[in-house]
């Protein structure tokens, strides 16, 4: 068995050489995405609640690419600038994962790339 790698225009371009998502073995892995635009490119501008919506979306295309939502994902992790924004990233989290309740880590880290407020990746289950 090989990895397989996806791809969605709904989500931004991989910005190295990665991929959005890889699955293995029946699971997903998705890259962290942060508040990249997919149309433009371009970092979505405002507070980390405004950013978080659009790493959620992000997050959202790449899982239903991959044919599953929010109720397959085991696992996430998210990375803040500031654990001072902990509560409006909460929020917006809890509006897109609906009634998942996956395994969560919040770690504050001393920088992200393109100077983003908040950085959020996850592990999925693929199939039934």
């Amino acid at each position: 068995m090989r990895v397989r790698y996806h791809h969605t225009a709904g989500a931004p371009e991989a910005i190295g050489p990665y991929s959005q998502a890889a699955s293995y073995g029946g699971f997903l892995f998705t890259a962290g995405q942060i508040a990249l635009d997919p149309k433009t490119a371009q970092i979505v501008e405002g507070d980390a609640a405004a950013q978080s919506e659009q790493v959620m979306t992000n997050l959202t295309a790449v899982l239903t690419e991959a044919g599953i939502g929010w109720l397959e994902v085991v696992k996430t992790t998210i990375f803040l600038a500031d654990m001072g924004d902990f509560a409006k990233v909460n929020e917006v989290y809890a509006k897109h994962i609906g009634i998942a309740r996956p395994a969560r880590s919040t770690v504050a880290v001393a920088g992200l790339p393109r100077g983003v407020r908040v950085e959020i990746e996850c592990v999925a289950k693929l199939g039934s």
